[in-house]
């Protein structure tokens, strides 16, 4: 492992560039910034360097030299264009080396970047999406979400990223007949027309590729029909102005009663009215969506429930089940999140339900009765509305931690 060592210390990292066209002018748009290790070595495939780098527990400082070198080489180009940048959320974790603070400052103040994210990472750590597209966009930056269509899953995760760009995978301009290909164009399409979001087709290769592009919805191509990965232009070019930031969700604070009852009629009704509500919820998450639940105590996550989660979970990218006492993994396939007994959710009863096609939620607050279970009284609301759904799962997804064994992975693609 020395030799990964003196790599990546040594910063000997390039980065290439893939210029990103408009389909209907051809007129450039940006570049999307690509590693490759040292040339002639071992390292030189992005694959090879990253994998070995994350078995070295190296990756999270791999993943800054690479965004670095992008970085460098585009303030040194004057770069005007936007520098698309893949980053995996789970490296806003990882502290920034000192000696490579100035260049990613510099890049703040004078670049254009778009962080790319892809549905793995999202997933695997959801609260630090939420603290990633965040500084992204304090900093004015933009957010796309990579290879959408890859996995089926991608789709569901799409309204947590919000992005002003969604890249459509190579793989559907290659099966444009395909079902599965329609129903993700149509997800893709309506949540573009309600955003205001650019959609992205990735490998574009023939002019076939590029017609059926547009039939998508795709303003703009990348692929080999525009060009391979290389260095930068010796004159960095204008871009054609076709990048605009997607409308932002409205921030609301709170627990999701908090969020969701105020803006909706809220009923007085037993634990036992409200169980039909709540599994039909479920039933809705069992083809794909997220599904976050909380359910006050460990206790009410019972044998039965832990069955049906996992059942959701073998088709979905995000169970997780929150309350005082629950493990990180209290089923298979299930995240978990332990609550304090002075936690606001501690009063929660809360399902919500978040795919491409469907969003619903009911929230409950616990009224505080004693005696037997199925005769509790809650206030309970319940909503449809994407939004307010949206943000009541936003303020739940901040406490649930990384998955087991989540690393600092990439934040430049390894291809």
């Amino acid at each position: 492992m020395g030799e990964l060592r003196d790599v990546i210390g040594g910063r000997a990292v390039t980065p290439v560039f893939q210029p990103l066209v408009s389909l209907a002018s051809g007129a450039l748009v940006g570049y999307e910034a690509l590693a490759r290790g040292p040339a002639g070595t071992r390292w030189e495939a992005p694959a090879t360097l990253f994998a070995a780098a994350r078995e070295a527990g190296l990756d999270g400082e791999l993943d800054w030299v690479c965004r670095a070198a992008a970085y460098r080489v585009a303030l040194e180009a004057g770069l005007r264009t936007p520098l698309f940048v893949n980053m995996e959320p789970r490296a806003w974790r990882t502290p920034c080396p000192p000696d490579l603070a100035g260049v990613v400052a510099a890049a703040h103040d004078r670049l254009r970047v778009v962080t790319e994210m892809t549905e793995r990472a999202i997933a695997d750590d959801p609260s630090a999406l939420l603290a990633a597209t965040a500084h992204c966009r304090a900093a004015g930056w933009g957010v796309a979400l990579d290879d959408v269509g890859a996995d089926p899953m991608s789709l569901a995760l799409m309204p947590f990223v919000h992005p002003d760009v969604v890249k459509l995978d190579m793989s559907l301009l290659r099966s444009p007949s395909e079902p599965y290909t329609a129903q993700v164009v149509a997800a893709v399409q309506a949540y573009a027309e309600a955003s205001g979001a650019t959609i992205l087709a990735e490998g574009v290769e023939t002019a076939v590729h590029e017609r059926i592009a547009r039939t998508m919805g795709a303003t703009i191509g990348q692929g080999w029909r525009y060009g391979r990965p290389g260095p930068l232009p010796a004159t960095a070019p204008a871009a054609a102005p076709l990048l605009t930031p997607a409308s932002r969700p409205a921030s609301i604070a709170g627990t999701p009663y908090e969020i969701v009852a105020p803006r909706r009629p809220v009923v007085e009704t037993t634990k036992g009215e409200l169980m039909p509500i709540s599994r039909h919820l479920e039933a809705l998450a069992e083809d794909g969506p997220v599904l976050l639940a909380c359910f006050q105590d460990a206790q009410h996550f019972t044998p039965a429930t832990a069955r049906r989660f996992a059942r959701i979970a073998r088709h979905s990218p995000l169970v997780a089940a929150i309350g005082v006492g629950l493990p990180e993994r209290p089923a298979p396939g299930i995240r978990g999140a332990s609550l304090t007994t002075g936690d606001p959710l501690r009063d929660e009863w809360n399902v919500i339900v978040v795919g491409p096609h469907r969003a619903a939620a009911l929230v409950a607050r616990d009224l505080g009765d004693t005696g037997p279970d199925r005769d509790r009284r809650f206030a309970f609301a319940t909503t449809h509305d994407r939004d307010l759904v949206i943000a009541a799962a936003r303020s739940l997804l901040r406490i649930i931690a990384p998955a087991e064994g989540a690393d600092a992975a990439g934040l430049l693609t390894p291809a």
